[in-house]
């Protein structure tokens, strides 16, 4: 019997996750991956350079849904054994019995402790904001009373949410706000927060405001458990022993055993759309155009580019498309001798080095958004974890700007030089070895044409064998659970010949859904 051809646009998260699906659970399909770069996970791809590894964002690997957990556990089984620093420490860790040893075997998950703090006026602040006696010695005496009177403002004034600014401050007063939301959004996205779409707070920052820490602080005081966790108070996660390019490089891995094609270095440039259907796509290799048919299109790639890749599209469909916005992303790794920033928590780490995974920067004097320390993320992260720190600068800027214009040198330079005002090391003669990684459409943003999006995606709907998976496939800031899951539904509906699509489009809308990121 002839199999059915499955194309499938994009080797990161969502594009891999559906085509492992297909191969799994049916021998119905050819399954083909057209993926643009020469390697696998997209915005979630691990960077080797010179033996120490970047993870370009930052991912936490925790998730509500065990369908996703239980994949990832079939693919990268959680830790048995200690990992080097927990040894190192003599640290106790959470281990699965029967599990493979870190030590010994690169095929694992190991769990990590959560830590992300706010840098603000050169001092750390609990990320979510937690109502410690570190807070008010922070903030001292009158910021402190100025946010207390501001939050009560908002709780007897509430605000209409036509905006991401009323949303934060109807959750968090007006002063905590300008301190730890504005500046950091607009260095995020490029536009105020006035200038947002309130939808975007709904996904990333669900359950936390100033009543949920108060909340969740007496629930902890008197011996309450929280019967729904709130996923950005979690204190523990997964993490790829590898970084999170190591889980999408296996399944890659595993896609070709069970007989897929993946064709890397392959940019899809138009698709072929005959009414209702799209019959096959176009890519480009080497220079060379190539067209293949199809009986289904899973596509990951951005909306934006979908759309404007298709033939006979509405002029309204295509104005929406040509309009989405997005925003791009760049990191400097540094590699550095040692840190200038003192350990004050109680937390152990090799070095005495600060304890966060990532640190999120609110200085209005500086350019960067944040800053990882990948020795945090896993130890086999960095090639020599006890004598060097290596850090990921990262900032937020659109394709071909002034910041994304800079040389390699140039933005290596920016950022040491920022890393110095910031007092996170000396000088220059700490720094050992930089690398600068790039990365297009990094966050689809929620502001433009998006407000008209719902148009567009009803669109889509009505191409049958067309099903938008991921991140930028959906233009939704979603994380890689959420991405996951959007092609677990593609998948179901694939098989069971089932044409409505409301189940791919409202992952990431519903409580269930929610882990926390990037």
């Amino acid at each position: 019997m002839t199999k059915k051809q499955a194309l499938i646009i994009g080797a990161g998260p969502a594009g891999l996750t559906a085509a492992y699906e297909l191969l799994k659970k049916s021998d119905e399909y050819d399954v083909t991956v057209f993926e643009e770069s020469e390697v696998f996970g997209g915005i979630s791809r691990t960077v080797n350079h010179n033996g120490n590894r970047m993870d370009m964002g930052g991912h936490r690997f925790f998730s509500k849904v065990p369908e996703v957990n239980a994949w990832w556990d079939e693919l990268l089984p959680r830790q048995g054994s200690p990992s080097k620093d927990d040894l190192l420490l003599n640290r106790k860790v959470t281990l699965n019995p029967g599990g493979p040893d870190p030590e010994k075997e690169d095929r694992v998950m190991l769990r990590r402790n959560r830590v992300s703090r706010i840098f603000f006026n050169q001092k750390f602040f609990d990320y979510p904001i937690t109502l410690k006696v570190d807070l008010f010695r922070n903030m001292g005496l009158k910021d402190t009373m100025a946010a207390g009177f501001s939050y009560a403002g908002s709780l007897l004034h509430k605000r209409k949410e036509n905006s991401l600014e009323d949303f934060y401050i109807n959750r968090f007063g007006k002063k905590l706000y300008s301190m730890f939301f504005e500046h950091y959004t607009e260095n995020l996205w490029g536009r105020h927060p006035s200038e947002i779409d309130p939808s975007w707070g709904a996904q990333r920052v669900k359950g936390v405001s100033v009543s949920a820490v108060l909340k969740n602080a007496l629930e902890k005081q008197f011996g309450k458990k929280n019967r729904q966790v709130e996923t950005s108070l979690i204190e523990e996660f997964s993490y790829p022993k590898l970084g999170p390019g190591e889980l999408w490089d296996v399944t890659a891995e595993e896609i070709r055993k069970m007989g897929g094609t993946i064709v890397t270095g392959a940019k899809v440039v138009s698709l072929i759309r005959d009414e209702n259907r799209i019959t096959g796509l176009r890519y480009e290799k080497d220079g060379e155009r190539t067209a293949v048919m199809g009986d289904v299109v899973v596509s990951s790639m951005p909306l934006k580019d979908l759309v404007l890749g298709m033939n006979d599209v509405p002029e309204t469909v295509r104005t929406i498309a040509e309009g989405l916005p997005y925003r791009d992303y760049m990191t400097v790794g540094v590699l550095a001798d040692r840190l200038k920033l003192e350990n004050r928590t109680d937390l152990k780490t090799v070095g005495n080095i600060v304890p966060d995974n990532w640190v999120y920067v609110h200085d209005r004097h500086v350019r960067m958004g944040r800053f990882q320390i990948y020795n945090n993320w896993s130890p086999y992260m960095v090639k020599d974890l006890e004598h060097t720190v290596w850090l990921g600068l990262e900032y937020f800027c659109n394709e071909g700007d002034e910041l994304w214009s800079l040389t390699d040198a140039e933005f290596g330079y920016l950022g040491v030089q920022e890393m110095i005002a910031l007092g996170l090391i000396e000088g220059e003669k700490n720094v050992l070895d930089y690398h600068v990684e790039r990365v297009k459409k990094a966050y689809p943003a929620y502001f433009d044409t998006y407000e008209n999006i719902d148009q567009l995606i009803s669109w889509l709907n009505t191409i049958e064998n067309l099903y938008c998976v991921g991140r930028n496939g959906q233009h939704r800031y979603n994380n890689i659970d959420h991405s996951m899951c959007t092609s677990f539904e593609a998948v179901k509906n694939i098989l069971n010949h089932v044409t409505d699509k409301s189940n791919i489009w409202s992952v990431n809308t519903e409580q269930e859904y929610h882990e926390e990121k990037k």
